[in-house]
């Protein structure tokens, strides 16, 4: 069997289906053998000002990359070519999350150090004070008013300029960098093999030839909706998991803000068949919009969810009011890829993941791997394809992917137990248990029994100091109508009917809105020092 490289794959199917559409974005509308010729363009390009891999895989260590990196600050227009085009050129996509600051992207790139950057028109003008004045600036028409920066090069002169073919031959040992979301420190850059991220993340396989491509995408089905943004890894994997598939895959134009009306305009217009978001940040707008107004969604047979969680309350409702779908929850991160998948219908609701090959659960002590049906909670894992390690964090990289009975694993961080069946039961992030007079508190349990309050919109659960208990459980919470929150005592009595004791939040914070990343997970840091008065709640 093969090993494959991502655009090898994409070059095979535009073989197959030159003329199918491959993504809608906007206005664009781009067919297969548009994004090969483009990300064949842009690679030639790249390679002719010098960008490439210097050092090869075997030679590096596991957190070393001898290939130059190509950050992308951009929004989710034409964001998989650019992805393409940078492995077609032997360079290392970046995801660089364009919501930071100017500061954080500051941070990220003196981190990363890249040869280049490729940005969206406006992005370049708010990032301009700290983009690499070494780094090769490459501009994207978005639209926008604002002038081109000083010595950058659009993307239409670098497709259009004039060169002499070269012969480039990536490798399947080539890499994807996925910067993690930051929820709780400082991003990480996770070093992927192409030809892993392809299997384990992209619904690829180590096809024997490649007319075992076209075979897979001779047929497809209804178009894929990626909602969330590309820059992350939950959308970037979907989305490529629906092109790499032969599949049309519908992109969120997201130059502009969140419309969940938009959102349910597209699904009609398009005829989606399989839409995708990221949790509460998505979930709650696009219930509300559905009480709102009707829509011809007849064509919608799933709507998957994953990177962050989404309230029950939320899932209930859209199983509810299109009772035809099937709903993912998916689970996995930027180290794990795709672990596991729960899927619920209407009237048969999952609360536990299916497994992926190689997921599975370390038990607390690294000693050895977990059984179906035992008791003890142990760590989410993972085993074969799995990333090299972490971009220059020669320790990360040894404390995350170690050996374990021989085999080289990822630790995910979450915690988590084997039901009887085999399936995965998730207790959360071992970074956010708080420790409360010697009881552990898992914050997504309580956050989901605070969410269930009727009224809550949002609501984040943290630790905090205590001279009591030594830390404390502290709810921050933001009401649908602000007008009318609830007192502290009722909520306690709900949560108090059903948690143990020691989870019951010892205070309940009301915010005007729970602050999330650009991806939709929660912005632990600010919840923490919103719960410790560090910064007005509100």
């Amino acid at each position: 069997m093969s090993e494959w490289t991502i655009g090898a794959v994409l070059d095979a199917i535009a073989e197959a289906v030159p003329d199918r559409l491959m993504t809608v974005c906007g206005q664009r509308r781009s067919t297969f053998a548009d994004t090969a010729d483009r990300s064949r363009r842009l690679a030639h390009f790249l390679a002719g000002r010098g960008l490439g891999a210097h050092r090869e895989r075997h030679a590096l260590a596991n957190w070393e990359c001898g290939q130059d990196r190509v950050a992308l600050i951009m929004h989710n227009d034409l964001y998989p070519d650019m992805v393409i085009g940078c492995l077609k050129a032997r360079t290392v996509p970046v995801n660089v999350n364009f919501h930071y600051t100017p500061r954080e992207v500051l941070d990220l790139l003196e981190y990363v150090k890249p040869a280049a950057v490729i940005y969206h028109r406006s992005l370049g003008a708010k990032f301009a004070d700290v983009l690499p004045a070494d780094a090769l600036w490459l501009s994207v028409d978005d639209s926008s008013a604002v002038p081109e920066l000083p010595s950058a090069v659009t993307l239409a002169d670098a497709l259009s300029e004039s060169v002499v073919p070269q012969t480039i031959a990536p490798s399947p040992d080539d890499l994807v960098m996925m910067c993690t979301g930051g929820t709780t420190g400082r991003p990480k850059g996770v070093l992927w093999r192409q030809c892993d991220t392809y299997v384990v993340s992209m619904n690829g396989a180590d096809h024997s030839d490649a007319t075992k491509i076209a075979e897979k995408v001779r047929h497809a089905g209804p178009p894929w909706f990626a909602v969330s943004p590309l820059m992350h890894a939950a959308g970037m994997w979907t989305a490529f998991a629906g092109v790499l598939s032969g599949q049309t895959v519908v992109l969120y134009d997201n130059r502009t803000a969140f419309d969940p009306k938009t959102v349910w305009e597209t699904v009609e217009r398009e005829k989606v068949g399989l839409m995708t978001m990221v949790g509460d940040a998505y979930a709650g707008p696009l219930v509300a919009e559905l009480h709102r107004n009707s829509y011809d969604l007849s064509s919608l047979f799933a709507v998957a969810t994953g990177g962050a969680a989404t309230n029950p309350r939320h899932q209930q409702a859209l199983l509810d009011m299109l009772p035809g779908i099937t709903l993912v929850n998916g689970y996995g991160s930027s180290e794990t890829g795709n672990v596991g998948f729960g899927r619920s219908r209407r009237g048969d609701t999952k609360d536990t993941f299916e497994l992926r090959d190689g997921a599975l659960v370390l038990a607390e002590d690294y000693s050895r791997f977990l059984h179906p049906g035992e008791q003890e909670l142990g760590w989410v894992a993972r085993t074969g394809r799995i990333p090299l390690g972490y971009f220059d964090d020669p320790e990360g990289t040894r404390r995350t992917f170690p050996d374990v009975d021989g085999r080289r694993v990822v630790i995910s961080g979450d915690r988590g137990a084997l039901a009887d069946d085999g399936t995965l039961r998730l207790f959360g992030r071992d970074s956010l248990v708080v420790n409360t007079g010697g009881e552990k508190v898992f914050v997504e349990e309580v956050e989901e029994v605070v969410r269930a309050y009727p009224g809550v919109a949002d609501a984040l659960v943290v630790g905090r100091p205590s001279q009591r208990w030594g830390e404390e459980v502290v709810a921050l919470i933001a009401f649908a109508d602000t007008a009318t929150g609830v007192a502290d005592e009722r909520l306690h009595a709900h949560c108090a009917g059903r948690l143990a004791g020691f989870k019951v939040p010892k205070e309940f914070v009301v915010v005007d809105q729970v602050r999330r990343l650009g991806n939709g997970k929660a912005d632990y840091r600010w919840a923490k020092r919103a719960a410790r008065r560090e910064v007005t709640p509100a």
